[in-house]
This record gives C-alpha cells, structure tokens and sequence, in this order.
C-alpha cells in the first residue's frame, strides 16, 4: 500500500518528528497540512511551517502550512477546514504536537502545567474530534498519537506527575476513540519509541549532547509511523506500539542506520514498559534515561 494522494493532517510538524512523518509520507506523493505556531524562526528550534511545507514539496508531496495553536479551537476548526477545502478530505491525523517539562510538584508552576495539559491531552483530544468527521469520510481513516503505552507504574509519575498525567491523557484518547470509533473504521493507534529520539526537547531538556548521542533519528519514527498507517484501519486499532517492535514485524533487524554515531548502549525513553526491554534484541542494550 502507498500514502500517495492522502491527506494528513499533523500537529506541531514544523520539526523533529512530526517533520520526519510528514517527509516519508511526502516521498509517496501525499498531501500534508502541518498545523503549528512557529511562523518565525526561533533561535532555539529549528523550522518553521513554511521551511517544513518547502521540504515537504521538495521531497515529492503537497503541502499546506497552517499557523495553528491546536490550543485554540477556532484555529483548529479553521485549519481542518482549509485542509478539506484544499486537498477534499482529511484521511490521517497524526497528533505529535507536546510540550514538556519534567519537574516535580513543588517544582512545577501551574501555567506550565496548564500548558502541557492544554496541547497534550486537551489538543490530542481537539484535533481528533475535528478531524473525525472527515475521517469517518475516508477509505483507510487513521488516528496516530505520539504517545506512549498505559503502564501505570508509580515510577512514571514520581519525578514528573504534571508531565506523565499529560502524556497518559494522550495515550487515553488512544484507548477510549479506538473502541468509539471502531463501526465507523478509524483506526486510533500510539506510536513510541523505545530510545530516546534526537530531537530539540533531548538537545534543549533532556541531557543536550550526551543523549542526543545516545538516541536515534527521527527517521525510526517515521518509518513506524508509516508502516502503521499503510495497515487496513479495522484491522489495526487500539494498539500501543512502539517504533523498534514495528519495524521487526516489518522485517527490519538492523537499526543501526537509525543511529550511526552511537558507540555503545541506547538511551532508552520513558514510559517504556520493562517487558518491552525484554523482547528487544539482546545485541542492543538501552540505558535508563532518568539513571544516565
């Protein structure tokens, strides 16, 4: 199956990852719009809408850049509605837009809280909903949220409750909208990686150079992302998957491609449930990145 003349609709893709899914799916020819706020280049992250929309037509897709807070429900109405005026429809959305801060309570302030709560899960759950009803329009309809599995282990949440809660509500949409949505057949899937990805937030938070070397591209991403939303939607849905685990039931066994300035062990993400560890490939050790 091929992304050519499918639209997605993808939330914060100016950079990193969702830049990434949004490239891959362009090499097959597709429609993008990326809804996000970055319309001026910032002196901290890369990319705006419009460098995103140019990459994406270099690499063989159209594109729409849509200045978008998915905060808002007005801009968000207004984005969807101009990806179905431009490209027919809407047949994938892919919800990769996040904001992060890991402090503990005390620590953290309530605008910051609101913040993540507000792009997060309250964001995740906006763009869903305005998409659906051209979703439920589409041949092989798909929902994608960069979130990670429900393991509800008190370690998750001990250093960064604000952050966890937030990104758990994303991963509820996935667990509540998949069984919702499932007679209409929309697929309603997360995606996350096992190591962490070298992106702004692991340069700017999350260790800077240290674990940027430990990570992967964004590319392993991309490329789990794709080969989930190829699949048949009513045959895949309601999955917490993560980005290795996809790509070997591809067949891929070498990712060293993903990461090849690595010299030794992985920094291994968060929220990654221990038994996942445990399936992965023993030649390839990951790090706990709260412990590095």
């Amino acid at each position: 199956m091929s992304l050519k003349g499918k639209t997605l609709f993808i939330s914060g893709g100016s950079r990193g990852i969702g830049l990434a899914i949004a490239l891959r799916a362009a090499r097959d020819g597709a429609n993008v719009t990326i809804a996000a706020k970055t319309a001026e280049p910032h002196p901290k992250l890369p990319g705006t809408i419009y460098t995103a929309a140019h990459e994406i037509e270099q690499a063989g897709g159209k594109a729409l850049p849509a200045l978008c807070d998915i905060r808002d429900e007005e801009q968000v109405a207004e984005a969807v509605a101009k990806t179905v005026e431009r490209f027919g429809g809407v047949d994938i959305s892919v919800n990769n837009a996040s904001a992060i801060q890991l402090t503990g309570t005390l620590e953290t302030d309530m605008k910051r809280y609101d913040l993540m709560h507000q792009i997060n899960t309250r964001g995740t759950f906006l763009v869903s909903k305005m998409c659906i009803p051209h979703l439920r329009l589409a041949e092989n309809p798909h929902i994608l949220n960069l979130a990670p599995p429900l393991d509800m282990k008190a370690k998750w949440f001990k250093n960064h409750v604000a952050y966890t809660m937030a990104k758990f509500g994303m991963s509820m949409c996935t667990l509540g909208m998949s069984a919702e949505f499932a007679r209409d057949g929309i697929a309603v899937n997360s995606l996350w990686p096992i190591s962490t990805i070298d992106t702004a937030a692991v340069r700017n938070l999350l260790g800077g150079a240290t674990v940027a070397a430990m990570s992967r591209s964004p590319d392993i991403m991309a490329d789990a992302a794709y080969a989930i939303l190829v699949r048949p939607s009513r045959e895949a849905t309601g999955n917490f998957y993560i980005d290795e685990e996809v790509l070997r039931a591809e067949g891929v066994s070498d990712f060293s491609a993903y990461a090849p300035g690595a010299t030794g062990p992985l920094a291994g993400d968060f929220f990654v449930p221990d038994e996942v560890f445990g399936r992965t490939d023993q030649n390839q050790r990951y790090l706990l990145t709260e412990s590095i």
